[in-house]
């Protein structure tokens, strides 16, 4: 009963399944963005893993929420709410990192602003009660509502933000791995961070229109940590970290489309629950290999 009241309309038969998902234009829409946003989280968010700026990335997410909340109180597009605010948050983080003293005080500083924009959020939200009716769609998303018009957008966007990080992937790389010695063979690490935190802004304001604001993080950062368990190659990682959240964007929008739950909830659960098999499956091995007896000398 429970199951019948959660799945409406989900057969027996797959086949039956995936021809009524192509079916409906909406539904069409759903899927490209959500392919074309998954390749660019998958690619933006394994730097942002490797760079060690996760709490930046869920900072812009956090400032995402009150972008869409003040474009649907001023009768703009979502959309640009999203990008504007992200954009303007990038800026911002740019400068706490390039002024920063110490980690701790750019840590408490992202943190004063992260406070900040949840208020502003909410209080949008309040100055327009409108809005409310769509808070959990700006919050935990939707597939409903993406036009032919968004897909486009959002693929322009990627195609910009993917070329970028590929053109400037090799000294990025190096520049993450060790800022002082690529620094001193003259890459330009402060010009690269500005950068590549303008493009998470990007790829932030983007994934945030399909999983919501506050659920980000199941398309940029666990395809990418859990990619990272899996190989140190990376282009291999880059490669594993978008088909894992194509594969998460892909099934958790069927889930959705057949279920009463968003599509937020799914894609983030089957991306964490893959990322802690994979961890239990590593621990596993790594068990088993200093259990092994040693080979016996000749």
């Amino acid at each position: 009963m429970v199951d019948a009241a959660i799945f409406q309309g989900l057969s027996w038969n797959p086949v039956t399944d995936v021809h009524e998902l192509f079916s409906f234009q909406f539904m069409v829409n759903a899927l490209e963005a959500g392919t074309i946003v998954a390749v660019m989280a998958g690619v933006t968010g394994w730097f942002m893993v490797l760079r060690r700026q996760t709490f930046a990335g869920h900072t812009l997410s956090v400032i995402a929420f009150p972008g869409a909340a003040a474009a649907s109180l001023a009768g703009l597009p979502v959309a640009l709410g999203y990008f504007s605010f992200c954009g303007l948050g990038a800026l911002l983080l740019a400068g706490i990192a390039g002024s920063r003293r110490s980690l701790a005080a750019e840590s408490a500083a992202i943190g004063s602003l992260q406070a900040l924009a949840l208020a502003l959020g909410f209080l949008f939200v309040n100055l327009y009660h409108g809005v409310l009716n769509g808070l959990d769609s700006l919050l935990f998303g939707t597939f409903l509502g993406i036009t032919s018009r968004q897909v486009t957008v959002l693929l322009v966007v990627a195609a910009a933000a993917v070329t970028l990080v590929v053109l400037a992937a090799r000294p990025l790389f190096f520049a993450s791995v060790d800022a002082d010695v690529a620094r001193a063979r003259g890459v330009p690490v402060g010009a690269l961070g500005f950068a590549f935190l303008l493009v998470l802004g990007l790829s932030v304001a983007a994934t945030s229109q399909i999983t919501g604001a506050l659920l980000v993080f199941a398309l940029l950062v666990t395809p990418a940590a859990t990619a990272q368990q899996l190989t140190s190659r990376p282009a291999l990682g880059i490669v594993v970290s978008f088909a894992i959240a194509l594969a998460a964007t892909w099934l958790g929008l069927a889930l959705a489309y057949f279920s009463i739950y968003p599509v937020g909830f799914y894609v983030t659960s089957l991306s964490f629950a893959l990322y802690v098999l994979v961890r239990v499956s590593r621990v596993l091995a790594g068990r088993r290999r200093r259990s092994a007896p040693a080979p016996q000398p000749a």
